[in-house]
């Protein structure tokens, strides 16, 4: 625990624990809010896994991004989390949605 609180910057485990809670708290809100829209868009199973699976997956993407930024911000913890969004679509070639 050591390693991921120098690397994240984190003072105390209590910090640590809000983290963690966070991210268990977004995830699971992401995937559940995914069966909505993908009824919205009446995207079924029976379409076969190579349509249903990628659309959830790109549904479920911008949701997460959404949640941990504002359950970051609910549980205190809004610029770690906003710093953490940010390095994650920079590393997968999105930075230049964002102003360095």
């Amino acid at each position: 625990m050591k390693k991921l609180k120098k690397r994240w910057g984190i003072k105390t485990n209590g910090q640590l624990f809000i983290i963690f809670l966070v991210f268990a708290i977004t995830g699971s809100s992401a995937a559940k809010l995914a069966s909505p829209v993908t009824d919205l868009f009446e995207i079924k199973k029976e379409m076969g896994w190579y349509i249903y699976w990628p659309f959830r997956i790109l549904i479920i993407f911008p949701i997460y991004q959404v949640l941990l930024v504002f359950f970051g911000w609910v549980f205190g913890e809004f610029t770690f989390f906003w710093n953490f969004v940010k390095k994650m679509l920079r590393g997968m070639g999105l930075g230049h949605l964002f102003n360095k």
